[in-house]
C-alpha cells in the first residue's frame, strides 16, 4: 500500500529560513511522523554545500551566500526556480540513497521526455543534463537515516548569477532552463507535475495540510 506524505507548498521562502525549518524537522520527527515534501522557489541566493574544496566564490555582493549543510559545492537560487525538498525516513521507507537519487532525477528526465526534450544524468555528478547544459540540481543531507533538501529545476529565471560561480564546482558548466528549451510552464505548473511524479515513483499518496 502506499505510504502517506504531506506537502508543503509554501510559495516563494527565504532560503535560510527554509533550511533551519528542515533541520528542526529532522531533529525532531520520530518513528510515526509523516514524511514531507516542500514545494518553494527562493529570492536570489547561493548556497554553499559542504565540500568546499577549491570553490570560485560569487563577486555579487547583493546577492547573499549561505553556508549549507548539504552534499555537493555551490549553486544558485531564484525567483522561476522550483525547489522541492524531500524530508523522508528512507529507513522506513525501505529506500537506498541512490535510489532516491535516481528517483528525483527521474523526475525530471520524464518531464522533459513529455515535451519531447531529451535528458539525460551524469556519472558521479548528480543533476539532470540537457546536451552539455544543466536544467536541474540536486542536494541531500542523510542524518538519522532520515533525509533533508532536495531537488532544484530551472524554469524562467534570470540565469546571470550563475556566471559568477562554476555550478556544483564545474567550471565552464553552462545552465539552460525549461523556458530556452521551449517549454510553456510556470514553476508551479512545473512543481505540480513533478509532486504527481514523486508519488508515483516512490509508491506515496498526498496526505494534505
Amino acid at each position: 500500500m502506499p505510504q502517506n506524505i504531506r506537502v508543503r507548498r509554501l510559495g516563494l521562502t527565504d532560503y535560510e529560513t527554509t533550511w533551519r525549518a528542515m533541520q528542526t524537522f529532522t531533529a525532531t520527527r520520530n518513528e510515526s511522523t509523516l514524511d514531507e515534501l516542500w514545494l518553494t522557489e527562493h529570492p536570489p541566493v547561493y548556497t554553499l554545500g559542504l565540500n568546499r574544496q577549491n570553490v570560485r566564490l560569487p563577486d555579487r555582493a547583493e546577492i547573499p551566500l549561505v553556508m549549507a549543510d548539504r552534499g555537493g559545492k555551490i549553486t544558485y537560487h531564484g525567483p522561476g526556480q522550483v525547489v522541492i525538498y524531500v524530508l523522508i525516513d528512507l529507513k522506513r521507507k525501505e529506500l537506498g540513497l541512490r535510489q532516491l537519487v535516481s528517483g528525483l532525477e527521474h523526475m525530471v528526465i520524464s518531464l522533459l521526455a513529455k515535451s519531447g526534450v531529451t535528458a539525460l544524468t551524469r556519472a558521479g555528478a548528480p543533476g539532470v543534463y540537457v546536451e552539455n547544459c544543466k536544467i536541474a540540481s540536486l542536494g541531500l543531507r542523510l542524518k538519522n537515516h532520515c533525509c533533508y533538501h532536495g531537488l532544484a529545476l530551472n524554469i524562467d529565471m534570470d540565469l546571470s548569477p550563475f556566471q559568477a560561480i562554476d555550478p556544483c564546482g564545474y567550471q565552464g558548466l553552462q545552465i539552460t532552463q525549461t523556458r530556452s528549451l521551449g517549454l510553456n510552464l510556470s514553476a508551479q505548473e512545473a512543481g505540480d507535475v513533478l509532486l504527481g511524479k514523486f508519488m508515483k515513483i516512490f509508491d506515496y499518496t498526498e496526505n494534505p495540510v
